[in-house]
């Protein structure tokens, strides 16, 4: 048969014990991500802490382990200390990053309180744009030291007695390019990176810290910003970080489908530089890498160049997502999954209302765009050990991308619920692809459920007068014998057949 395709994996074979932070997130105050998304005190579901309990419900089904805030390019101009204290002391000021007006009626401790209540942890970013080292001194003693001091007894002044103990940090954002507010070179970022690090740790020696990689791949540094930026930084910090968007505006659906194989060369060249510097440094420490923004980016790009400047919480931003983007975004799941042996943390970027999986209406609904579901599957179903994956499949050509193959496809064996999940995307636009996975060191397994991601219609969403045009169903025919698991694939469809192990 022309389009078959075959995956064989081992128990013993395996990239990584998977750090559940891989299934991360983000929030910047940018659009209606906070004011009108998480928060939005007066709608009928939110509690008395304004924070909205539609949208902390949807959050809670993807189990998100940590979410990064509070950004993204507007960290580079903020002020954390117009966030806290008494709500009508806090000032209004020109947000330059995203050119509207931020009310700081949200901030650090508003947002460590809701994501106790979302069941997730916090990455916070330091402002290395306007701000620098002795800032980076203050938040750390403010958030995570218990009492005594200055800015910890400020903590408790506003309610606080106990520390919000966050335990990873980001050395600011996107520091090499153009439109960062304090753009710097990579010296620079190396040396006041470093410099923080340094004052950071020496507040709170528990912390981990990741310092700024490229803001992409095709800025005219890369990589020379990574080599320079870790030459000053490697024994301070823990993670570097990567950012890539992907898009489709010349409607090529079959290369879009192929762009998470641009995410795996980037991974592996990042992981190339950072062994240079460890060898370079005769380090026995490996750094490992926070790929905290990544999402599919490009429908909302027209839209946004019409706002007006200076609103509050316009709609910036907002994404509405196809079939066809949720099958890219589980591709890119799985290419993550791949390199989760270096890939330690990944941030969906973002969470609601902005490129996000949640979209809200003010004063009224939120819904499941389409790429919530292999989001959610992924975190929900994809924890334990990633297994190599050893894929035999027919391949295809697009443009700028050479031998791309019809099946995407990792497994993850969970041991403690002795289940092995395959996470399966089929690429080819036409035909389903019959597929077989060779579980031979598992011994006996039996199908749980075999989840179907799919629509006649490639460019269909989920909007607020249907919110369930595309949506998951458990119609999968996956089968099971003895050690062998077979299915067909429909076409252009994402797929997570669960194997319960005897």
């Amino acid at each position: 048969m022309k389009h078959a395709a075959s995956m064989i994996v081992d128990k013993d074979f395996i990239i990584s014990t998977i750090d559940n932070r891989l299934y991360g997130s983000f929030i910047e105050h940018l659009g209606r991500a906070v004011y009108g998304g998480i928060y939005e005190p007066g709608h009928p579901q939110a509690d008395e802490n304004g924070f909205r309990q539609d949208v902390t419900k949807l959050i809670q089904q993807l189990k998100v382990p940590i979410i990064r805030y509070p950004g993204g390019n507007f960290v580079s101009g903020y002020d954390w200390k117009d966030g806290v204290g008494p709500k009508h002391l806090r000032p209004r000021r020109l947000e330059l990053a995203w050119r509207t007006i931020e009310p700081n009626q949200f901030g650090m401790n508003e947002f460590v309180d809701w994501s106790r209540q979302a069941g997730t942890d916090v990455m916070w970013a330091i402002n290395l744009g306007t701000q620098g080292v002795e800032d980076a001194r203050q938040v750390v003693e403010y958030a995570n030291h218990p009492a005594g001091s200055y800015w910890s007894d400020l903590r408790t002044s506003h309610g606080y007695r106990q520390p919000h103990a966050i335990k990873t940090w980001c050395l600011g954002n996107e520091m090499d390019g153009p439109w960062q507010i304090g753009q710097k070179t990579a010296v620079e970022y190396g040396r006041i990176a470093y410099e923080s690090a340094k004052v950071m740790k020496l507040v709170d020696p528990t912390i981990e810290l990741v310092a700024c990689g490229s803001s992409s791949r095709e800025m005219p540094t890369y990589p020379e910003w990574e080599a320079t930026v870790l030459d000053h930084t490697y024994d301070q910090v823990e993670f570097l970080s990567l950012h890539s968007y992907y898009g489709n505006p010349e409607n090529d659906t079959a290369t879009f489908l192929g762009r998470s194989l641009h995410m795996e060369d980037f991974i592996k060249s990042v992981t190339a530089t950072c062994d240079y510097i460890k060898a370079k440094k005769r380090s026995k420490k490996t750094m490992m890498l926070s790929f905290d923004e990544w999402n599919v980016w490009f429908h909302s790009n027209d839209a946004d160049k019409k706002l007006e400047p200076w609103q509050i919480a316009p709609p910036q931003l907002e994404d509405m997502y196809t079939m066809e983007d949720a099958l890219v975004v589980g591709c890119l799941l799985i290419a993550l999954l791949k390199h989760s042996d270096r890939v330690r943390m990944a941030c969906l970027a973002q969470l609601v209302n902005v490129i996000a999986p949640i979209m809200t209406e003010n004063g009224g609904q939120a819904w499941a765009q389409t790429i919530f579901y292999p989001y959610m599957h992924a975190s929900v179903h994809g924890r334990g050990k990633a297994l190599v994956p050893l894929v035999q499949s027919p391949k295809y050509d697009a443009k700028g991308i050479t031998d791309v193959p019809y099946l995407e496809s990792i497994a993850v064996f969970n041991e403690e619920a002795n289940e092995v999940t395959v996470f399966a995307v089929n690429r080819d636009l036409a035909n389903p692809l019959p597929l077989e996975v060779d579980l031979r060191s598992f011994g006996q397994c039996r199908v749980i459920e075999h989840i179907v991601l799919e629509n006649q219609d490639l460019k269909a969403v989920n909007d607020a007068a249907n919110p369930n045009r595309v949506v998951p169903h458990n119609g999968g025919n996956a089968a099971a014998d003895g050690a062998k698991v077979s299915a067909t694939l429909s076409k252009a469809s994402w797929n997570v057949i669960r194997l319960g192990l005897n």
